[in-house]
């Protein structure tokens, strides 16, 4: 077989990672496995099985012996290889999958990054995968010429099993490895006859025989596999809690970073009148959320009362599994940097026409100053409207509930206020504009949006995305305002009151803006690297979503702590930001972190967007706003923080924004803003009339 896309390095695909590729459920964008250690003893079976086919070892029922020790040069087979060298006693396959198990991880990750180098696999944000579609040629019989990677590994498993050809070694080893992993009936459709051809071709083969004895052994009765649910979690009382310094000051991180070196990656709190938290926080939580959480947590439970109050059903981050998936998949595109960049030009003329209203000598409230002039631009790029009038009550609105109905910080008879009741109707005044702004006649050649997105779901999957989730599903773009707003709040303290790094800033600006608005390809360059340091520790220091809650819907455990079925547990992975293993002297702010020879956000310890399946969409479009508006800011403007000495002050809930007790002073207007047609600067260009 050779490959269209491969290299010479790759002769053909290794075991692992044809394994890999048979494991992988598209509509999810996972493996069909689900417990870990199944897969991990799979992999290794796997990683054995090649090197005995390319002639390193041989291996039989009793014992496994040692051929060859040179080094393969596959990343998956050669940790392998390693161990059996460095053992000089002899031991049988069993004890070498089940010790080697543990390690698996770093094959699977070697597998999926591998076949994403052949352009076999594409990864997608919040750790999923799915084929595509490159060419392969092939040279085996009835292969046709061209056929996909994964079509070539399923067809020469469906002509052994469904056509009675004879199997080669590597396919009777395969099918023998999938028939223990009991995943041949999720991927073929097998009657009983089909089911007995497997069991005789999966003991065809006496190495696959042998490993996969060792590896059905090892899912039911490990060797040396240690029980784990020994500990009891520890627990933090309320009042070691209260009394941190850093609940003082609201910085959620940096107190769940201090409680995390003193009781470990996982603790427990129990406030008053409320069910106890599980606390996850740390690196080593943050390895494990990644890899681990979307088998066992689940989102669900704890938004069925958000949803509730919504009228909605299935919101995305309520959903699991291959729905959670598909919604992500249908919504990345409208909330992914390119389609920022291809409206960039509308970006730095609803930016304009927003702050050219601002006149020195004005002091504005940060958080809200932050909010509306972010919304001045997310309304209209994001949903085609104009929302600068109702956007604080939309917002207001929102954090009431999830105040009340996620955290139940708040009584429910307080989302029941008049005050709050005439806020909600901002919803409805919302779907209005949006819907107005998304009639066939008004879309001819405008820009598509995450609206239009949203309404093809609608259309095209209903059960997905039903009528009754369009309320919430069509006000969270609007309210990602309130997100990045509050991120750019805090930037902006960061910017005003440090002199040294905003005259940097203001020097990348000058040097951009000299000549024109630049073209949006600056913004991945050297052009801007103070500014792009300088967002990346913003975030570090001020993520505004610390944590995510989670339901236990499978019993796991946690560094050596059990995780109960439905407890509920809050993963805390920016914990990790102030803790100093990870970020060394982590409380102070300092953008040559990210440094070549540093890069300290080169972990799981860095994780401003979340962890694994969960992570928040839209990150590269995050990052890509922020630079553009402290770099216009600095641009035109000089600001300083009121009072001269006032300190960062952080409200956190429902997430972290920066209090409006801080104020922004206009100290300074450096360039002239060049007159901007306001109906213009939040309608047409981007395709949609302005609605009051």
């Amino acid at each position: 077989m050779t490959m269209g896309t491969a290299d010479a390095e790759v002769g053909q695909l290794s075991l692992p990672q044809e394994l890999v590729l048979m494991l992988l459920n598209e509509e999810s964008g996972y493996f069909r496995q689900v417990r870990g250690w199944n897969l991990n003893c799979a992999m290794v079976g796997a990683g054995l099985a090649e090197l005995s086919l390319i002639g390193r070892i041989d291996t039989d029922m009793d014992s496994l012996q040692l051929l060859d020790s040179t080094p393969t040069g596959h990343a998956a087979l050669d940790p392998i290889l390693e161990a059996i060298v460095a053992d000089p006693d002899q031991h049988n396959a069993q004890y070498w999958v089940e010790v080697l198990a543990p390690r698996a991880d770093t094959s699977i990750d070697v597998a999926l990054e591998r076949l994403a180098e052949m352009d076999i696999l594409q990864h997608h944000e919040g750790e999923f995968w799915t084929l595509t579609h490159s060419a392969w040629q092939s040279d085996q019989p009835g292969e046709g010429g061209v056929v996909t990677a994964a079509g070539f590994v399923r067809s020469r498993i469906t002509r052994v099993i469904f056509e009675d050809e004879i199997p080669d070694p590597r396919d009777a080893i395969l099918i023998s490895l999938l028939n223990t992993c009991d995943v041949l009936r999720f991927i073929f459709q097998l009657e009983p006859k089909d089911e007995e051809r497997v069991e005789f071709v999966a003991n065809l083969d006496l190495l696959g025989r042998s490993i996969s004895d060792a590896v059905s052994l090892n899912l039911t009765s490990p060797l040396v596999r240690q029980s784990a649910l020994t500990r009891s979690i520890p627990k933090v009382s309320l009042t070691r809690l209260l009394f941190n310094p850093h609940a003082r000051t609201g910085n959620i991180p940096a107190l769940f970073a201090s409680l995390a070196e003193e009781y470990g990656p996982v603790f427990q709190l129990a406030p008053p009148f409320q069910e106890p938290t599980i606390f996850l926080a740390g690196l080593e939580a943050n390895r494990w959320a990644q890899r681990e959480s979307r088998r066992f947590l689940t989102s669900t439970k704890y938004l069925n009362e958000l949803e509730e109050e919504y009228g909605a059903h299935g919101i995305l981050p309520s959903l699991d599994s291959s729905d959670h998936f598909r919604m992500r998949k249908a919504m990345q595109p409208g909330l992914s940097r390119a389609r920022l960049e291809s409206q960039i030009e509308d970006l730095y003329r609803l930016m304009r026409a927003h702050i050219a209203e601002w006149n020195v000598g004005d002091v504005m409230p940060a958080k809200t100053m932050s909010r509306l002039m972010t919304n001045a631009q997310i309304s209209p790029v994001l949903a085609s409207v104009d929302s600068q009038d109702i956007i604080e009550d939309l917002i207001a609105y929102k954090e009431r509930a999830l105040n009340t109905r996620v955290a139940k910080l708040m009584p429910k008879f307080l989302l029941r206020t008049p005050a709050i009741r005439q806020r909600a109707k901002s919803i409805e005044q919302m779907l209005e504009r949006v819907q107005r702004a998304h009639t066939p006649a008004l879309r001819v050649d405008a820009p598509r949006d995450i609206v239009d997105d949203l309404l093809s779901l609608h259309a095209n999957d209903p059960q997905l995305l039903p009528e009754s989730s369009l309320k919430f599903a069509l006000s969270a773009p609007l309210l990602a305002s309130m997100y990045l707003g509050d991120t750019l709040g805090f930037a902006f303290y960061a910017m005003a009151s440090q002199p040294d790094l905003y005259k940097r800033i203001q020097a990348e600006a000058e040097a951009i803006f000299a000549n024109g608005d630049p073209d949006a390809e600056v913004f991945q360059g050297p052009e801007i690297d103070v500014t792009r340091r300088f967002v990346m520790e913003c975030l570090r220091m001020y993520p505004v979503v610390p944590g995510s809650l989670r339901n236990v819907m499978n019993s796991c455990v946690v560094g050596n702590y059990e995780l109960p079925l439905s407890a509920r547990v809050l993963i805390v992975q920016t914990a990790a930001h102030y803790m100093s293993d990870v970020f060394p002297d982590p409380h102070t702010f300092d953008i040559d972190r990210y440094l070549p020879g540093r890069e300290e956000n080169r972990t799981l310890g860095y994780a401003p967007f979340g962890l694994g399946t969960h992570t928040r969409l839209g990150n590269r479009w995050v990052e890509l706003q922020m630079a553009v508006n402290l770099l216009m800011v600095a641009y035109y403007f000089d600001l300083d923080v009121r009072p001269s000495n006032a300190k960062l002050r952080i409200s956190p809930f429902p997430s972290l924004t920066i209090s409006n007790k801080v104020k922004f002073h206009i100290a300074r207007q450096r360039h002239d803003i060049p007159s901007v047609d306001a109906s213009n600067a939040s309608a047409p260009a981007v395709g949609c009339p302005v609605l009051h």
